[in-house]
């Protein structure tokens, strides 16, 4: 009996990890589709987003199975708590990739982005798919250092974001509104998706100190 918990506890964690690499492949994808106005790469992160949600619902269902059946304590409660969050933070990051490949395929076949700022979103996909693939890496290891990194990896990705509002402010933006606009938001989507990647590694550091670092700086 003890044997089958602690291997339902392992593939909780196991699928919360995969859900990250799926969501960083999500948005390496949507990145490319974004920069090279490629509506196929657009299209896969679109309809793979579903079974990125039905992930999100298979460990949840898990982990209120384990409150119910299992009533767990100490680290294995704190698991299954981190995971019925941390698998919303996880989808989000999947529905943000989804923006951005929704913001590819409604402009195509123009691009979205003046050619000016495409290197600034080529940096932000970098850093995000990064942290994504990082924060699947902590889930598994449990590292506190590298759990504690990402809140320092991802200053990077809000240095990014907050130059965009300088270039968008620029006198010299000659792109009008309704490309200014786009650039925000999409700006916006990369922002949020690191901070996403950020509050995963956070609910590991509650997982194996039993306290959860302080709120995250908006």
């Amino acid at each position: 009996m003890r044997d089958t918990y602690q291997e339902q506890l392992d593939e909780l964690a196991s699928g919360l990890a995969g859900m990250c690499d799926d969501v960083a492949a999500a948005m390496n994808r949507a990145t490319r589709s974004l920069l090279d106005a490629d509506l196929q790469l657009a299209e896969q992160v679109i309809s793979e987003d579903v079974r990125i949600d039905g992930v999100r619902a298979t460990a949840e269902h898990r982990a209120f199975g384990l409150l119910a059946l299992q009533a767990p304590v100490a680290t294995d409660l704190r698991v299954v708590v981190a995971a019925i969050h941390g698998a919303g933070d996880i989808e989000r990051m999947g529905d943000l990739a989804l923006h951005v490949a929704q913001a590819a395929r409604r402009r195509h076949p123009q691009s979205v982005l003046p050619d000016e700022v495409k290197p600034y979103f080529t940096e932000m996909g970098r850093v995000g798919v990064a942290l994504a693939e990082k924060a699947g890496r902590v889930i598994r290891s449990r590292d506190l250092e590298a759990a504690t990194e990402l809140e320092v990896d991802d200053d990077e990705m809000d240095d990014l974001h907050q130059h965009m509002f300088t270039v968008l402010m620029d006198r010299n933006w000659t792109h009008g509104v309704s490309a200014a606009v786009d650039v925000a938001l999409l700006a916006r989507f990369y922002e949020r998706y690191a901070d996403h990647a950020v509050a995963v590694a956070r609910r590991i550091v509650y997982v194996v100190t039993g306290q959860m670092p302080g709120p995250l700086a908006v």
